[in-house]
Parts: C-alpha cells; sequence; structure tokens
C-alpha cells in the first residue's frame, strides 16, 4: 500500500516538485501543469467517447434481432440472405444519433451503402439483456393469418390515407408497395414478405422516401429485411462538404465554424448548381403527388450532395407530411406559439382565447430553406450578380403565412431564384 500512495503522489504532484524543477530547469512548472491537465482532458474526453459510442451502436444487436425473426419465417425481404447467411451485407462504421435508431456505413456486393434498422421496440419488449427480443411480438403483428390480398390492400390504402392525406395517387402507390413486398417475384405476398413491408411503412423515413422514390433528391433504396433497409450512400453529408464534430461545435466561436465551412465549400458555380437542385425539392414536395411535405428542421446536416454535385435529402427523418403535423396540432393546449411547434421549426399560431394551436404551419419550407442558402450563396457570389441575389434571398426569408394561400407568389418568388441562378452557370462546365 506505501508503494501505491508513493506512486499516485508522483503522478499526481510530480509536476510541483521543487526537486524536478532543479534538474529540469528549462521547464516551468506551470507548463507542466498544463501537459497534465492535457492528458487528464484527453483522457476524459476518450472515455466518454468510448462510452457514448457503446451505448448508440448497437449493430450486433439489430443484426441479431432481423436474422433471429428471419430464420424463424417471421420476416423476408431482398436483403436477408446477404445480411444473415452469406454475411455479405457488413455494419462498418456507426453513424447512429440514437440508440433505439441504428444508422450505419456498410457494404453491399462491393459496394458503400447505408444501413438502418430501429430496435427501440425490441428493448423495450423483454428486459433480460441475455436474451433474444421478441419483436415479433411488438412489431411484426400486422397482417394476420388469414388477411386475404384484397384486405392487406385495403390495410394499406387505409393507412396511407392517415398519413399522406386522400390522394388519388394513394391506389398506385399501394401496388407499388406490393411490387416491392414480393420479394420473390412469384406474383404472390406471402405472410413474412406482408409483414417486413408494413412494418417499414410504420417508419416515417422510409414512409417519405418510398413516396418520394421517384424524384431524384432523395437517396435510392436498395433493398431491405424486416424493418432494416438499405439506401445508397451519399458522399457528402453537409452543404459546405464537411461539417464540424459534433463535440467541437459547442467549443468553437461561431467565426471558427464560418472559415472552416468557407474553406471547404464547393466552388461558388457548384454551390449554386446543388442550390437550384435543393430549390427543386422543395417545388416538389409543395403539393407533390402525395401531398404536401414540410421541412421541421432546416440545418446543414441535413442536406447534402453527390459526387456530380445534385442536390440529396440526407436525413428524411426531419419532413413531416401535412396529416402528421395537423394530427399533432389538433386540440393542442398552448399559451404562445412556441407551444406549437412540431420538430424544431415547424410552428403554427396559438389562438390566446381558446388556449389551442391552429393547425396550418406560418413559415413555409422555401423561407426556411433560403436561410440555409443565404451566406451559402452570397460567399464568392459573382460581384455583377451579389447585389440582385441578395435581395431575391431576402424576399424569399420574409415569406410567411399560409403557403395554400400564397401559391403564386411563392411559386414566382422559387422560380425568379432558381432562374438568377441558372442563368449564371447555363452552358458552362457546372451545368
Amino acid at each position: 500500500m506505501r508503494r501505491i500512495r508513493r506512486l499516485v503522489h508522483l503522478v499526481l504532484f510530480c509536476p510541483f516538485s521543487k526537486g524536478l524543477q532543479g534538474r529540469l530547469p528549462g521547464i516551468k512548472v506551470k507548463y507542466l501543469l498544463v501537459v497534465w491537465l492535457g492528458i487528464f482532458v484527453g483522457s476524459w474526453v476518450a472515455y466518454m467517447h468510448y462510452s457514448s459510442y457503446s451505448e448508440l451502436c448497437r449493430g450486433h444487436v439489430c443484426r441479431m434481432i432481423i436474422c433471429d425473426q428471419y430464420k424463424k419465417g417471421i420476416i423476408s425481404g431482398s436483403t436477408c440472405k446477404d445480411l444473415c447467411e452469406e454475411r455479405s451485407l457488413l455494419f462498418q462504421h456507426c453513424l447512429s444519433s440514437s440508440p433505439s435508431q441504428q444508422v450505419y456505413r456498410g457494404l453491399w456486393r462491393d459496394r458503400e451503402v447505408i444501413i438502418k434498422c430501429g430496435i427501440g421496440e425490441a428493448l423495450r419488449a423483454d428486459s433480460r439483456p441475455d436474451s433474444v427480443p421478441r419483436r415479433d411480438v411488438v412489431l411484426f403483428d400486422k397482417p394476420t393469418r388469414g388477411t386475404s390480398m384484397d384486405e392487406f390492400k385495403e390495410m394499406l390504402l387505409n393507412f396511407l390515407k392517415s398519413r399522406l392525406g386522400d390522394q388519388p395517387s394513394l391506389p398506385a402507390l399501394v401496388s407499388r408497395i406490393i411490387t416491392m413486398a414480393d420479394v420473390n417475384r412469384d406474383g404472390k405476398v406471402s405472410l413474412a414478405e406482408a409483414k417486413s413491408i408494413w412494418a417499414l411503412l410504420q417508419l416515417n423515413e422510409f414512409l417519405l422516401m418510398f413516396s418520394l422514390h421517384e424524384k431524384e433528391h432523395t437517396a435510392k433504396l436498395l433493398g431491405h429485411c424486416g424493418d432494416l433497409y438499405v439506401t445508397e450512400k451519399i458522399p457528402h453529408t453537409s452543404l459546405y462538404g464537411v461539417d464540424v464534430p459534433p463535440f467541437l461545435q459547442s467549443l468553437l466561436p461561431s467565426i471558427a465554424h464560418q472559415l472552416i465551412h468557407q474553406w471547404f465549400a464547393p466552388a461558388w458555380p457548384r454551390r449554386a448548381k446543388i442550390a437550384i437542385g435543393l430549390l427543386e425539392f422543395v417545388e416538389e414536395i409543395f403539393h407533390g403527388t402525395y401531398g404536401n411535405f414540410y421541412i421541421c428542421e432546416s440545418s446543414l446536416r441535413n442536406v447534402g450532395y453527390n459526387d456530380k454535385y445534385d442536390f440529396k435529402m440526407v436525413k428524411l427523418r426531419k419532413v413531416a407530411t401535412e396529416m402528421t403535423i395537423r394530427g399533432f396540432l389538433k386540440g393542442r393546449h398552448c399559451e404562445q406559439n412556441g407551444d406549437c411547434t412540431y420538430g424544431r421549426d415547424c410552428t403554427a399560431t396559438c389562438d390566446k382565447l381558446l388556449k389551442q394551436c391552429k393547425s396550418d404551419v406560418v413559415q413555409p419550407n422555401l423561407a426556411k430553406v433560403c436561410g440555409l442558402l443565404q451566406d451559402y450563396l452570397l460567399y464568392g457570389a459573382p460581384l455583377e450578380l451579389k447585389e440582385e441575389l441578395q435581395k431575391q434571398l431576402r424576399t424569399c426569408m420574409t415569406l410567411s403565412g399560409l403557403a395554400s394561400q400564397m401559391e403564386v407568389h411563392h411559386s414566382l418568388v422559387l422560380n425568379n431564384l432558381k432562374t438568377l441562378l441558372w442563368k449564371k452557370i447555363s452552358n458552362t462546365k457546372y451545368s
């Protein structure tokens, strides 16, 4: 014990020892203190990173659950064999931000992909860590055995109406869902195939991705197994090409963020092309084929682009359908407008007399997007364009009121901005 106490004393108080200072006269006590503090802080950061990683990243649990259900014949999918038998679908780098929503960068048939899997329900279903969670009880419970194909189609149609609204295009969407569910292409949908596609549709991001699948601004859906699904990897997951790591964001001042973004940002003509794609995406989800969609967290980390500088929406989880927002706001008690906020910035007005939220979002998607694009486009913009660009972005950012009541003005502002950018880069190598 005496030796241990002596060792602890040397480690903790060595920087303050006069003897050491005498032997190393060139080193001052304060420098040793800084080094000691650096080692302590570095060790603490490494420990916290490891702790958060082990908490957030549970790809092995996800694989275990999915493959257990697949082997029991409860679920099916186009990637099940590769995931559970051939092991050719590999989890590589964890990107998860929540333990219940597993996101991994992976490899499938020599192609980089993104793998997404939810395990929240499974972990709540059985508290014993050494047992396989029974997701068949809590998630893969519909449709039940004996459900006919016509009944299943009716289930799908009613579900889509509740999420997307009563759109005339929904029967065509049901047909696409049935086609995707029929993994073995035998013209029939087995119970396992039906359970898998039904579980997938409960995931908001998958539903939106599937609804917008024909558009070029969302990641391509490559396959699924149960409620695990695989998409293409988007090379650049921020408008600026690189984002400040989360653990540094709170430490660096805003000016440092701005300088980093400007340093790594693509050339201005390429940024203009990406911005046009983002504006086109806003146009697509405004009174689109399957109703209205709202961007409820306008952040640089939710939007990106591919190697050809085509815009891609990175996180569709931050997009919500009009029906979802209306359901959230209906009958909701409020004292101020902030009480009527879905997500981070889909805000409706509060009726101060009735103390209830109104049902319409005040700020349209276009105004939020222009707020993102202001610094992005004005930095490095051609001098002959900058003044007009700044004017149009300012007009765009002040858009408010119900989008349905100002559709013409909304479209005019959007088209003017697209035209201004396109004229500058058309007939060049950047177009």
